[in-house]
């Protein structure tokens, strides 16, 4: 069961899909592919209130990287107006930040 602080916290409908993926992430190199998910992450978590855990791993991910949030979205972009990021692993070439 995720932590929770204070009785205001949520549990993100993504949760359990998210979970094992920031595991991944948390065990990986910066590729292309995993910097382009840890900012969809980003995205997704940012100032949602609960999932901590993952707050805090995607965090961690980042320092284990040596990025700033910044450097990442910098990276991202560049990566995302090449585009076909997604292709290759066999999901559609979608939007999915929320």
């Amino acid at each position: 069961m995720a932590e929770q602080h204070g009785s205001k916290d949520q549990q993100h409908p993504l949760y359990n899909r998210d979970r094992p993926l920031i595991d991944i992430l948390l065990a990986q190199e910066a590729t292309d592919y995993h910097l382009a998910e840890l900012a969809r992450l980003r995205i997704r978590y940012q100032g949602f209130p609960g999932a901590r855990d993952i707050q805090k791993d995607l965090d961690k991910v980042l320092q284990q990287w040596g990025l700033t949030e910044s450097e990442l979205f910098a990276k991202t972009r560049q990566i995302h107006d090449v585009g076909g990021i997604y292709k290759s692993r066999g999901k559609k070439e979608e939007q999915d930040w929320n």
